[in-house]
């Protein structure tokens, strides 16, 4: 439910907010080989961490800490001291924490529950009556306080966010089965034949004693332990009171392009319900300066139509149905269609896309066509990444005049394709030493 956030029953200064960001995220392909999953950009000014840090902001909880892993430099100057979400002052804070050495483990996070085990000094110096544990790459509007209230009120050890999905994608996910009462009856991690169409959001709250107390039984047995696949079924063999929180609201992971994609074109549909302004979603706009970019600017023959453009765009060609962030140039003549691009992408004249994702900083030369074109064969190199049309090029990536790129096709970042005299890449190719 939108709106202003519900009065709390209980003080969340006694809640605890921890944020998973270290994931890779290989399925982002090309988008992920230079930075963390979560410091992706989304919607023209925005990162996917932006979502679960505003979440938080609007509940009212005051305290967040951010484990990283993964490339995380990029996503560490965007959060910088936590001031553009209110989280600057006596008795609050954003805690960026990295995997270290030390008495309790090695220096790299082996799982979802040993990272959080691996902070539990950070956990106990807070003292919280709760611990909420969030992923930082999904997209999704929620209400912290009416779960925690959930939480409360029904005496529960864990609760986990759920949705309904079709009971044909949820071996996609973590199924919960629950009785009458919402309780947790059974837990599966990505089962191949599920039992429940109702999957967890990968949003759980947690009293803060008996979480500590399973993940240092977890880590004795393995060191690996993760929540879906280790904490979540010991618990219930444990006879801990778990318990299904239904949230019905927009909500998107964002793991592969076609989900990525797909949001993005959320955006631009006034009738479906993702709304970052209604959602009070907010961002580092002090980050490279963003905020200091000039109007955004369309020419005498320029068109834009059902799309987002941030400041210091200039627009002289036509863009229908996309979204572009701060700088982006397209030159006359040039169509831009169900395309997203990143920040200061230069499109030359008389260009066409279709369907593609232009990283940070990427050239296209006159009369280059990216996407809309050839054979619907998955990428060669990365079937499963890129299948379902949508061309990727990686940032600082320079695409020469007339070249001429099909469906489903990686470029690797900084890969110059005028250099090497390439101009033809057919659908389902991949350009540069793309291991991602």
């Amino acid at each position: 439910m939108l709106g202003e956030p519900v009065r709390p029953a209980h003080d969340l200064r006694n809640a605890l907010a921890m944020v998973l960001a270290g994931g890779v995220g290989s399925r982002l392909n090309v988008l992920v080989r230079h930075r963390a999953k979560p410091a992706v950009p989304f919607g023209g000014i925005y990162r996917l961490i932006d979502f679960p840090l505003s979440a938080v902001m609007n509940s009212g909880m005051e305290r967040i800490g951010i484990l990283t892993q993964y490339l995380p430099y990029s996503l560490t100057d965007h959060i910088g001291n936590g001031y553009s979400w209110g989280l600057v002052g006596r008795n609050r804070e954003v805690r960026i924490l990295p995997p270290h050495q030390g008495t309790q483990g090695s220096d790299w996070y082996r799982g979802t529950a040993d990272a959080i085990y691996r902070n539990l000094s950070y956990i106990r110096r807070h003292q919280p009556e709760l611990v909420v544990v969030l992923s930082g790459d999904h997209i999704y509007y929620m209400d912290f306080a009416r779960m925690i209230d959930f939480h409360l009120n029904r005496g529960a050890e864990a609760t986990i966010a759920v949705r309904r999905v079709p009971l044909e994608d949820a071996h996609l996910f973590g199924t919960v089965e629950t009785d009458a009462e919402a309780r947790i009856v059974g837990f599966a991690e990505k089962p191949p034949v599920p039992k429940s169409n109702l999957i967890s959001m990968g949003i759980y709250v947690f009293s803060a004693g008996p979480l500590i107390r399973r993940l240092e039984e977890a880590h004795d047995l393995r060191p690996d332990s993760d929540f879906g696949h280790h904490i979540f079924p010991t618990m219930l063999a444990g006879g801990d009171r778990l318990f299904a929180y239904l949230e019905e609201g927009y909500w998107q992971d964002v793991g592969t392009i076609r989900a990525y994609f797909d949001s993005h074109m959320d955006l631009i549909h006034p009738e479906r319900p993702l709304n970052l302004k209604a959602w009070r979603v907010r961002t580092n706009l002090e980050e490279n300066r963003l905020g200091d970019r000039p109007p955004a600017y369309v020419g005498r023959k320029g068109e834009v139509a059902q799309s987002i453009f941030a400041r210091g765009c200039r627009v002289e060609g036509t863009v229908t149905e996309s979204i572009l962030s701060p700088g982006v140039v397209v030159e006359a003549g040039a169509r831009v269609h169900r395309s997203i691009l990143m920040h200061d992408v230069h499109i030359g004249a008389g260009a066409r896309l279709d369907h593609a994702i232009l990283d940070k900083q990427v050239q296209v030369g006159k009369e280059a066509v990216i996407g809309g074109w050839g054979g619907d064969q998955p990428n060669h190199r990365h079937p499963h990444h890129l299948d379902s049309g949508i061309t990727v090029v990686g940032k600082l990536a320079r695409i020469p005049e007339r070249a001429r790129l099909g469906k489903n096709v990686s470029v690797l970042s900084l890969e110059d394709l005028g250099a090497s005299g390439r101009t033809l890449v057919e659908s389902g190719e991949s350009v540069g030493e793309d291991d991602a």
